[in-house]
């Protein structure tokens, strides 16, 4: 009878020592090198409020950034969210054949109140305002975003395509950060962003090609380069949206909603330099 009770003893250590579950996670031992970071661009916007309104509206529950830029040079950039959370700012958003562009970005909000009156003139209504109504972001702003910008996109290896403004990402709603943020400077003087060559602008300054390229052809050019636009043969509102943040962003100084030539060469020598 003892030596029954021994051997069933005996067995149920076995057992219990072979069902025994080890919950520990091991970090060390094996690590996957098929990754990348989560963090694919980086979306510049305006706040169209005073810095007092921005801060509230940015710390509130509805909308959110990963920084705030403000007006005050003497202030620092503000971080609202960490870079490992999702910050609410893009909304319905596409580019280069990702949408949700929050799930994969990270937001800038500067401090500008967007669109103001031009003494003497009427305020243009609906969405394709004139050049002269944006108003310009101050030296130290430029100079504040030129820094972050140039840090994390390093840190994340951001392809220089997708460093955008939240009108290339939602074109057909938002209008932001404005044809008077200074893309152009920032990559002449920074490295940071996509710029086009001039040399390739000129040499698609071709008005014959202009001319018998169909509608649907330029609007390839667009979708090829990362712009959600549609696939009509006619610019519809829709796509005069698109075109207009286009040159807003690339051609600010003759910003209207008309594909024009210059405005095709420029999105052709984007996509021969980046595409």
């Amino acid at each position: 009878m003892r030596k029954r009770g021994f051997i069933l003893f005996f067995l149920s250590l076995i057992f219990f020592s072979c069902s025994r579950v080890n919950y520990k996670i091991d970090d060390e031992k094996y690590r996957a090198v098929g990754k990348d970071s989560r963090i694919k661009y980086i979306i510049l916007h305006y706040t169209a409020t005073n810095n007092e309104v921005g801060i509230r509206a940015l710390t509130g529950p509805n909308v959110s950034a990963h920084y705030l830029v403000t007006s005050i040079d003497k202030e620092p950039t503000y971080a609202l969210v960490d870079h490992n959370e999702r910050a609410w700012h893009a909304g319905v958003s596409e580019f280069g054949g990702r949408n949700n562009i929050n799930d994969t970005s990270i937001g800038i909000e500067i401090v500008n109140i967007g669109i103001r009156s031009v003494p003497g003139q009427p305020k243009t209504k609906g969405f394709f305002r004139p050049y002269n109504e944006y108003v310009p972001f101050t030296e130290g702003q430029i100079k504040k975003v030129a820094a972050l910008v140039k840090k994390l996109s390093i840190q994340y290896n951001i392809n220089p395509r997708f460093i955008l403004g939240h009108s290339d990402v939602a074109p057909t709603r938002k209008i932001d950060p404005g044809p008077k943020f200074p893309w152009k400077r920032l990559y002449k003087e920074y490295g940071i962003g996509a710029w086009y060559n001039e040399s390739d602008k000129v040499k698609f300054m071709n008005a014959e090609l202009f001319k018998v390229t169909p509608i649907p052809e330029i609007k390839a050019e667009l979708r090829r380069y990362g712009y959600k636009i549609n696939n009509t043969d006619e610019w519809d509102e829709e796509s005069k949206r698109v075109v207009y943040n286009f040159k807003a962003h690339f051609n600010p100084d003759n910003l209207n909603d008309t594909m024009d030539l210059e405005t095709f060469a420029i999105i052709k020598a984007l996509n021969k330099k980046y595409r």
